[in-house]
């Protein structure tokens, strides 16, 4: 009979504990996102399906599941678990909320269960700022437009500053004017130069070469191709905000074509219109591996659906840095009944 080894222990991670190695850190988490990308571009990964539960009575809200296994240098697997409940805003709380488990991908016990509304926030944005450093080829923007001022946008501008980017203004727009204003208030008093709140999207297009969109729209609000008359980088972190017009006007770039071209997905309504992906021309590992290259002249737009890989990722660098520092919380015999 074989000896009996001891249980793991199951450490818990708090949105402090996550936000404490973020700060500091944000070259070497784009770091760890990009190699996450590589691995997945070289078949090192189980990436299903992310599962949505939606709810009839509440038709804008959603829970999304997220499993994965990412192999190479990280070895983990597991799941995240992230609601989006548009409402809660009412409430005066976050719209987001999340978990991240971790799997030893030996044993597949838990070891960690860490909160990840901010793991979430911060690998969609290193995966933005690093598809715009690698479509743009520097960490130059004359100036940046804003299109949603929540969460997503403050780690992007974090990224953006952390990692030195030379921008000479931005121009924010949010349906809420006054998040807007907060949020334009919190990049002047950082350092950001010439920061202009505008009274539309379009405001927020012009003469600006690098555009983020981080809404909550569920349906596209943006129609018109000449906003990318100029050619600009768009990050188009919130997936829906853009008409299949506006698509087949750009060079397009995704994480995972598969992932991406489903779900009401602008690229998957631009499918259903178009009936082929033949207006998806790559991916962002692509880019990094130099197998496609921007065109010249060409406005090119970045549709990650986000995957589970990166959250894996993430977490795990985050839970790595953690315990070598001693931290976390200890969920002591939490798997004891299952032995006895």
């Amino acid at each position: 009979m074989p000896m009996s080894a001891p249980l793991p222990n199951l450490l818990v991670l708090s949105g402090g504990d996550v936000a404490d190695q973020l700060e500091g850190n944000r070259a070497e988490c784009l770091d760890v996102v990009r190699r996450a990308y590589l691995a997945h571009d070289a078949g090192s990964s189980v990436n299903p399906q992310s599962a949505f539960l939606r709810f009839p009575h509440q038709p804008r809200s959603r829970i999304i599941s997220l499993p994965a296994y990412l192999g190479g240098e990280f070895d983990v697997a597991g799941i995240k678990w992230i609601a989006s409940f548009p409402a809660n805003r009412d409430r005066g709380i976050p719209r987001a909320s999340a978990v991240l488990v971790l799997n030893d991908a030996e044993t597949g016990y838990p070891f960690a269960c860490l909160e990840s509304s901010i793991i979430s926030a911060a690998r969609t944005a290193a995966s933005a700022v690093l598809a715009a450093e690698t479509i743009v080829g520097t960490r130059d923007a004359r100036r940046v437009g804003i299109i949603g001022t929540g969460l997503i946008a403050r780690q992007v501008w974090k990224f953006l500053r952390d990692l030195g980017w030379r921008t000479g203004g931005f121009r924010l727009f949010d349906l809420d004017r006054a998040a807007a204003d907060r949020f334009g208030a919190a990049l002047t008093e950082q350092g950001a130069p010439d920061v202009v709140t505008v009274d539309d999207a379009a405001g927020a297009f012009a003469d600006c070469d690098v555009v983020l969109l981080t809404t909550v729209a569920g349906e596209p609000h943006l129609h018109d191709p000449a906003l990318l008359a100029h050619a600009p980088v768009v990050l188009h972190l919130s997936l829906r905000d853009l008409s299949p017009e506006m698509i087949l006007a750009a060079h397009n770039i995704t994480d995972d074509v598969d992932h991406a071209v489903r779900e009401r997905t602008s690229l998957h309504l631009t499918e259903q219109r178009t009936g082929n992906r033949g207006f998806v021309h790559g991916t962002l590992a692509d880019l990094l591996t130099g197998r496609t290259a921007r065109p010249e002249g060409t406005p090119v737009i970045f549709s990650p659906f986000g995957l589970g890989v990166l959250d894996l990722a993430v977490g795990k660098w985050v839970h790595d840095r953690v315990t070598a520092q001693g931290g976390g919380t200890p969920v002591p015999g939490f798997y004891d009944a299952v032995a006895s």
